[in-house]
């Protein structure tokens, strides 16, 4: 998994209504809990957060940082492997 911060307009999600109180919380502490995206051909798909951005992109007419969000990457796994972790050679 990897942790990244990346705009609104890459990621396909499904507009839903936040609640006030989501707004609320998002507008005064920001998102606490990165949305859980899949890398796709043309961005990235929300797995779990729509109402989180949703929240954001009407937050977003407000203040334009609510236009990066954090996302967690559930199927990128570039940095998996021995030689991430600075060992070369399969030792199992």
């Amino acid at each position: 998994m990897i942790n990244k911060y990346v705009t609104l307009e890459e990621i396909q999600y499904e507009d839903q209504e936040p609640s006030n109180s989501l707004i609320n919380s998002i507008r005064t502490r920001g998102i606490a809990i990165p949305v859980k995206v899949r890398v796709t051909e043309d961005g990235y798909l929300c797995v779990d957060g729509n109402k989180r951005l949703s929240a954001c992109k009407r937050l977003s007419s407000e203040d334009k940082k609510f236009n990066r969000i954090p996302v967690m990457i559930l199927n990128d796994f570039s940095k998996a492997g021995s030689a991430y972790w600075g060992n070369t050679q399969n030792k199992h």
